[in-house]
């Protein structure tokens, strides 16, 4: 088994992260996860949270507010929503994607409201982690 995999972040806008890494942190939609090299083929849908890579210079972590990841044979690519180095969000950028899923969540049909508040509270919980304000 190899030591490290290739782990690849893109957004709509840009790539943020393509490198060999040991380790990748997942915030799943049904639980988080952690992929590392030999990992079995997976597919999920993301949360909001963050995405940590573990490389051999450090850690680098990223917040996403949903999408994919797929672990297989060649590393873990995650395909995001939306996705921002942790160290370059700023308290507008994060309390625009709050006010965004908090749209959303209000304009919900029934059979979508539970999900989409758990969305919200998922953007809600960010704030701890990143040290920026939900209010």
């Amino acid at each position: 088994m190899a030591d490290t995999m290739q782990f690849d972040l893109v957004s709509p806008e840009r790539k943020l992260a393509s490198v060999a890494v040991t380790a990748v942190r997942i915030p799943g939609a049904v639980g988080d996860l952690t992929a590392m090299p030999g990992h079995a083929p997976t597919i999920t849908t993301l949360r909001p949270g963050i995405v940590a890579a573990e490389a051999a210079d450090g850690e680098s972590r990223y917040v996403v507010t949903g999408g994919f990841a797929e672990i297989g044979a060649e590393g873990v690519s995650v395909l995001a929503e939306r996705g921002v180095a942790v160290d370059a969000l700023t308290q507008e950028l994060y309390s625009d994607m709050l006010a965004e899923a908090r749209k959303a969540a209000e304009g919900a049909t029934t059979e979508t409201a539970a999900l989409l508040e758990q969305t919200v509270a998922d953007m809600e919980a960010l704030a701890g982690e990143t040290g920026l304000s939900a209010s």
